[in-house]
């Protein structure tokens, strides 16, 4: 009971011995106090954080040049409209390319030597995949038009 006693009034003195400390007043040195990022040379003078050069400000238009709010300038036209790269019109466009590609591929390869009696034409293999018509070739036609969406 002494010994439990000695031990916390020891604790409480060294509680108000580093609580009279100020947070500059302590210095903690070693690498373990480095790796950890706590380590006095970090806090007063050790190493200098050197940071690049700011780019410079970028003033707007002169606003004198800019059309009054509310009235169309020139940039709303249809030929303004056709300089913009939309990248989700190019993936429309192309999946409807291949997709005129793969019906052309299937027609050539797989139709025409199937209605001839052709048995290797189940093979055949368009820009989309299979031209034999199963329940995975379905299922997949399936999902990627639900993608779409």
């Amino acid at each position: 009971m002494l010994r439990s006693c000695v031990c916390a009034c020891v604790s409480a003195a060294a509680a108000l011995a580093a609580a009279g400390c100020a947070p500059g007043d302590v210095e903690l040195q070693g690498k373990i106090f480095d790796a950890m990022g706590v380590a006095g040379t970090q806090q007063g003078g050790g190493r200098k954080v050197r940071l690049a050069d700011r780019a410079p400000l970028v003033l707007p238009p002169d606003a004198n040049h800019l059309p009054p709010p509310g009235e169309t300038g020139s940039t709303d036209g249809p030929d303004q409209l056709a300089v913009i790269d939309d990248p989700d019109r190019k993936k429309i466009r192309t999946k409807a390319e291949l997709e005129k590609q793969q019906v052309e591929y299937c027609r050539v390869n797989y139709e025409l030597p199937k209605a001839r009696g052709d048995q290797s034409a189940d093979s055949a293999t368009g820009p989309l995949g299979p031209c034999k018509q199963s329940i995975f070739t379905a299922l997949q036609k399936w999902n990627s038009s639900s993608d779409d969406e």
